[in-house]
């Protein structure tokens, strides 16, 4: 189900002078809608610092003007267990992932990789759902939790993800290390040079998804997806003139 983001207002370490509420706005098309962003995390833990820098990513993207939506993968079931593909929560997470246009996924380091809870999110997303294909084009902003020192081992691994599921993953990134230091009692992201890294990766999500929404039919157009239609099509051509 889609989590409630608390407090979605209340930016206490940002610097409001320095941050435009509309970063995208020299790019924005004429249709000017906000720009649409799924977030995802990968943790179950109740003071999850992966789901605190979602919230905290959700919040900046809001006061830049977008639409977010964070999915709470507390209820998901594994992929490809029985059932799974018809199971309420997959169906949801399937929908919110054609929703968006952008999407930011954040995970914890764990034994040198992202968690279960995040790659089982990304696993029920598929290339295609028929005709519509729930992920390619779409810009992507990857971070990561760590509980030691920085690291940039789960990032990279999402990256890889992100290319396999045809995204648009952008140059920037975040990686938190120290998490549990990183956050006030109230699960909010303390001033530091950590959170300004957020503030620059979620500005430059903004401009990425402004930038390139208008063009994705032409962006991830293939010459071999064209092939296999033409195929189909004379195939199928072929077999009402019998």
């Amino acid at each position: 189900m889609l989590r409630n983001l608390p407090a979605p207002d209340h930016l206490p370490a940002l610097e409001p002078d320095a941050l435009s509420r509309d970063p995208a706005r020299a790019l924005r098309l004429p249709d000017g809608h906000p720009p649409r962003i799924l977030l995802l995390y990968g943790s179950l833990r109740e003071r999850s610092c992966s789901r605190l820098l979602t919230e905290e990513a959700a919040r900046l993207l809001q006061y830049m003007g977008c639409e977010t939506r964070i999915f709470d993968p507390a209820g998901l079931p594994q992929a490809d267990s029985p059932g799974a593909a018809e199971h309420p929560e997959v169906r949801e997470l399937r929908e919110v992932s054609l929703w968006s246009e952008g999407q930011v996924w954040c995970s914890p380091e764990r034994h040198g990789a992202i968690t279960a809870v995040l790659k089982n999110q990304i696993d029920h997303i598929p290339l295609a759902l028929g005709a519509s294909r729930p992920t390619q084009g779409r810009t992507l902003a990857v971070m990561q939790v760590s509980g030691g020192s920085q690291s940039f081992n789960a990032v990279n691994t999402l990256r890889l993800l992100g290319r396999w599921m045809r995204m648009i993953t952008i140059p920037n990134q975040s990686s938190v290390p120290k998490a549990w230091q990183a956050f006030d009692d109230d699960g909010r992201m303390k001033p530091s040079a950590h959170y300004e890294r957020v503030v620059d990766v979620m500005e430059e999500l903004v401009r990425f998804t402004v930038l390139t929404r208008g063009h994705r039919e032409a962006l991830t157009d293939r010459y071999s997806e064209r092939v296999a239609v033409h195929a189909e099509r004379a195939a199928a051509e072929a077999g009402a003139r019998l």
